[in-house]
């Protein structure tokens, strides 16, 4: 069996609790992982939440990126295992609301993807400067298979629809 390795961004938040241990907690069971070798993460960035309800906490956000040798859907089982076990319950929480912790698939490989469960890229990735700033730390040179734009002309281009009157 031919054994696939891909590089995968990771964006990583959290706004409950003591954000920095949960986050801490996310790489440290990502780097335990057989299948996946960390090859860089950004600092941790205090952000705005962006939607959601009114009155919670700043957020604390990151980005990693790994290369790994699993199958996308088995990454995004790792990932989900990883907010369950800091106590994330994505079935009874509000959408956008405050989260133990966040760990969202942004990019895997050059892959483009749609089911009921993954979207590759990410969905409005693009869009969120709390995704592309850290992300642009550690891979600015990473491209987007749907734009063809890599993370910081991505960066630089929200940067500037956010200077617009």
């Amino acid at each position: 069996m031919l054994v696939v390795r891909r590089q995968a961004a990771i964006a990583l938040g959290s706004n409950v609790g003591d954000r920095q241990a949960h986050l801490t907690y996310a790489m440290e069971r990502l780097r335990a992982s057989a299948e996946v070798r960390v090859l860089a993460v950004s600092t941790w960035l205090e952000t705005a939440p962006v939607g959601g309800p009114l009155g919670q906490g700043a957020y604390l956000n990151g980005a990693c990126l790994v290369d790994t040798t699993l199958e996308p859907h088995a990454l995004l089982d790792l990932l989900l295992t990883i907010e369950q076990e800091r106590g994330r319950d994505r079935a009874r929480e509000e959408r956008h609301g405050p989260r133990t912790l966040d760990l969202d698939l942004i990019l895997c490989g050059d892959l483009q993807h749609d089911d009921e469960r993954l979207s590759l890229p990410h969905p409005r990735w693009t869009e969120r400067l709390f995704v592309l700033e850290p992300l642009a730390q550690i891979a600015p040179d990473l491209v987007d298979p749907r734009s063809g734009r890599t993370v910081a002309q991505l960066a630089a281009h929200v940067h500037a629809q956010e200077q617009l009157p």
